[in-house]
């Protein structure tokens, strides 16, 4: 059978999503304990995509195929048995045997904290320590220019030159509580860094080094040299994804 698991993790202590060899990873965990209760057959899971080092999921999906018999709520509580505790199984779900979690993603939303107060040390590595006051306005302004459908080739970082970095981005909100900006972009898809680096000229926006049409500018030229350096990881959150 054919389940479609869905789980958070703390991306604090890992390398990183995707598996690597002698390396701790939420792929690597999720598949060990699958492959336990798949009565030690080698089970691989499909995700709908790959977060970096550090970076936290509140929502993430994936897909994988169990031999034995086994129901939704027996293979959540078995994945929880076996998982560590900066993972968590939510939910598991029967679905059909062509479903896959990668490809028929409609949705994602990912959320940047910052904190524009005090450094606090008890937040480090769930919310990026700016610790300094940032002009919202103007963040604001600046980011509706990625609104919209753009190659943000230029917000890539690592990327090929033939490949397609045209996304469509149908959100982004940007809010302050309590000394903690937080920006939140929903799209069809992000690329690898792109969501820390819109954030990390964001943050210049916000110092008054660069307004919207500047950004404008970056983004048309399509050259990742332009747009400055990426926000730290510990910020970013996967927080949904739509099927």
């Amino acid at each position: 059978m054919r389940f479609l698991i869905k789980f958070s993790y703390d991306g604090t202590n890992f390398v990183g999503f995707q598996r690597q060899p002698n390396k701790r990873t939420i792929q690597g965990e999720l598949e060990q304990a699958l492959t336990k209760i798949n009565n030690n057959k080698k089970t691989n899971i499909v995700a709908t995509g790959r977060t970096d080092k550090k970076v936290h999921a509140l929502i993430q999906y994936a897909h994988t195929d169990i031999d034995v018999s086994i129901n939704e709520n027996k293979l959540r509580r078995a994945m929880n048995t076996f998982l560590p505790d900066d993972i968590h199984v939510i939910s598991t779900t029967i679905v059909d045997k062509d479903f896959n979690a990668r490809y028929m993603v409609k949705e994602k939303t990912y959320k940047y904290l910052i904190n524009l107060g005090e450094y606090n040390p008890l937040e480090r590595f769930y919310v990026y320590q700016y610790n300094h006051s940032l002009d919202i306005e103007r963040i604001k302004e600046c980011a509706k220019v990625f609104v919209g459908e753009h190659d943000f080739r230029a917000f890539v970082t690592e990327n090929k030159e033939k490949e397609n970095c045209v996304r469509t981005i149908t959100n982004v909100s940007v809010n302050l509580k309590n000394h903690i900006l937080e920006i939140t972009f929903t799209g069809n898809g992000f690329l690898k860094y792109q969501v820390r680096n819109m954030v990390g000229i964001l943050i210049r926006a916000g110092e008054g080094k660069l307004n919207s049409s500047d950004i404008k500018k970056i983004l048309d030229s399509k050259d990742r040299t332009k747009s400055g350096k990426t926000a730290p990881a510990e910020g970013l959150y996967l927080v949904d994804i739509k099927y």
